[in-house]
């Protein structure tokens, strides 16, 4: 067992676990965030994608000991003072989710494409959207990240004309 602090969601965390446990287990055994989903535990699901140091990384294929100063995003952080996400908001709208159960990573990988290009094609989607969801809702996925993609871009052009 080893003590680490890790930064999560801004905040500073102290955790005493083996330093090769998975992140996956530490978010949700240790530190009781639960919004980040166990799916397949291979990596190839992606429900359990978080966003660390601006990447999308599948939190169950990545050791805790491996993350020590760097800065972890879950699904927990993105809303705003109660107020939903832009992605949030666009996912409700769209009714993305059938199960929901893949919704967690998929909301957290569309976030990052949408902080790394704002205005993203087809292509640029389908090629940053690896999460797989069984019930298939692909094209509403898609369908909510342009409605994101103009909401943050308008909230962006009001933001500067004040």
């Amino acid at each position: 067992m080893i003590q680490m602090e890790l930064n999560i969601n801004g905040k500073k965390s102290t955790v005493d676990v083996e330093d090769n446990m998975p992140l996956l287990w530490v978010l949700r055994d240790e530190l009781k965030l639960t919004g980040t989903k166990y799916g397949c535990g291979i990596a190839q699901c992606g429900s359990c994608s978080v966003i660390i140091n601006g990447v999308v990384m599948r939190s169950c294929s990545v050791p805790v000991g491996s993350l020590e100063g760097m800065e972890i995003t879950t699904i927990e952080s993105l809303d705003a003072d109660g107020a939903l996400s832009a992605v949030q908001e666009a996912w409700i709208e769209h009714q993305v989710p059938q199960c929901g159960y893949c919704q967690s990573g998929m909301i957290m990988a569309a976030t990052q494409l949408l902080k790394d290009n704002n205005t993203p094609t087809d292509d640029d989607i389908d090629n940053a959207m690896t999460n797989i969801c069984r019930c298939g809702t692909y094209n509403r996925v898609r369908a909510a990240i342009h409605t994101a993609a103009k909401n943050i871009s308008s909230n962006i052009l009001v933001l500067n004309s004040k």
